[in-house]
């Protein structure tokens, strides 16, 4: 993904910097976690009746947009055990010493996180198989007629594997984990929570509009919310002694280019675009790569997902089109009739 594109402060991707804030603002316990209220309560149970039997935990999956708050999940889910949690991800294990390795180095009841599960190695998951079910690890020494299979007992551990793109895992990885949990959006209210939170622990005094405006542009993420407040935060410390007040918030969204509902300079761009060049569409996605000068995948993954949940784009067989909904939030008048 350009660079560019990482950079956006509206973008749920993690970005630089982030990784500090996160672990600032990373809540420790259940009760500290706000939203996903189902997941919650489903994850109460399946750590009480582990604790309670002396077993581990099944394997989970979480799965969910960029953004919502898996890794802070499993982190949590961790604390709640009272288990030391390792930490990797799919691209970092190339080879199955990398695993082997990592397996062996585990205890009892720990916690493996593998982030972006979905790209491991297909030769990687075979390694993974036996380890998930059987707590053993089987590994291939020699090669020829001469080779031989050795089994190594593992201690019994969880995986918790997080991904973006659940559609990606192998049928036979993804039935090994007991536990699946679909993250989903954040409501309005939960986000204001948890902004209003994260200022407290940042020490930066808060108004409840400014929260209300903060978290109606966050795209309803928590790392989007969290990441603006703290651009907010930067402004008002100039602008205002480090009260956030609403007016400044205004002004520093104002200058950030992001408007009341989340979308920046380059949202609106597309919709222009398709608006003024192409009459409101349809128009295929190949073409409006080509108009704002990205590459397809860039526009399909990256900018297309939230204008399509906002409802200013739909799909149709002929391409991409822009709604009314659209048209009135960048001003415009209605989309022209057309005459077949």
């Amino acid at each position: 993904m350009p660079e560019q594109n990482q950079d956006r402060i509206i973008s749920a991707q993690e970005a630089k910097g982030d990784d500090g804030l996160d672990l600032t603002l990373r809540p420790r316990c259940l009760a500290e976690y706000i939203g996903q209220e189902k997941i919650k309560a489903n994850m109460r149970i399946a750590v009480a009746a582990a604790a309670k039997r002396g077993e581990p935990l099944d394997h989970v999956l979480l799965y969910g947009a960029p953004g919502l708050g898996k890794t802070t999940l499993a982190h949590v889910i961790a604390n709640e055990l009272g288990a030391n949690i390792r930490v990797t991800s799919g691209p970092a294990i190339e080879k199955g010493g990398d695993l082997a390795a990592i397996l062996t180095n585990l205890a009892g009841g720990d916690i493996l996180f593998i982030d972006e599960v979905h790209r491991l190695n297909r030769s990687i998951e075979e390694i993974l198989y036996p380890a998930m079910e059987d707590y053993a690890l089987d590994l291939i020494i020699g090669k020829g007629p001469s080779a031989r299979t050795l089994r190594i007992d593992l201690p019994h551990f969880t995986i918790i594997g997080a991904t973006t793109k659940a559609s990606l895992l192998s049928a036979p990885l993804r039935d090994r984990f007991g536990l699946t949990y679909h993250l989903n959006f954040y409501e309005q209210p939960d986000i204001e929570k948890i902004v209003q939170r994260s200022a407290k622990i940042l020490k930066a005094p808060l108004d409840e509009d400014a929260a209300r405006q903060i978290a109606a542009r966050s795209r309803r993420t928590p790392r989007v919310a969290n990441r603006l407040l703290k651009r907010v935060r930067d402004y008002c410390e100039v602008h205002g002694q480090g009260q956030i007040r609403a007016d400044l918030a205004d002004q520093a969204f104002a200058m950030l280019e992001v408007d009341e509902l989340g979308l920046d300079w380059i949202d609106r761009k597309i919709l222009e675009i398709i608006i003024d060049k192409f009459n409101g569409g349809p128009v295929g996605l190949n073409t409006i790569a080509a108009a704002i000068g990205e590459d397809v995948a860039t526009v399909e993954e990256v900018y297309e997902p939230f204008l399509l949940q906002t409802g200013f784009l739909d799909r149709s067989p002929r391409g991409r089109i822009v709604t009314d909904i659209a048209y009135r939030h960048l001003g415009r008048a209605g989309r022209p009739t057309k005459f077949f």
